[in-house]
């Protein structure tokens, strides 16, 4: 059996500005949210992959990267990949926008 994704709206187009993370909490999870430059959404887990942790709302955007805020890990936005020399991986989200709420799949 197939199952069908639950899409939840998280808000409005307008609550995501650019290049600057926010923090959507759904049932147990943390999302962090970012838009980028060229006016694409990414939602991922809120949590650094690094051992000392963090969230990763307050990471810089650049092209589909975030860098973390604590320990400059670069991680990329599509896949959840911390990109060499680190390593580690987070948890995305499939985001869309449906008119001018944006839904997030669980």
């Amino acid at each position: 059996m197939i199952k069908h994704a639950e899409w939840l709206v998280v808000g409005n187009s307008k609550d995501f500005p650019f290049r600057i993370g926010r923090t959507i909490r759904l049932n147990d999870n943390e999302i962090a949210v970012f838009r980028t430059s060229e006016n694409k959404l990414y939602a991922v887990e809120n949590s650094s992959p690094h051992p000392k942790g963090g969230p990763l709302t307050e990471a810089m955007v650049s092209g589909h990267h975030i860098y973390d805020p604590l320990c400059d890990w670069k991680i990329d936005l599509e896949t959840g990949i911390v990109q060499e020399p680190d390593h580690g991986q987070i948890k995305t989200y499939t985001i869309r926008e449906d008119g001018e709420k944006v839904k997030i799949s669980l």
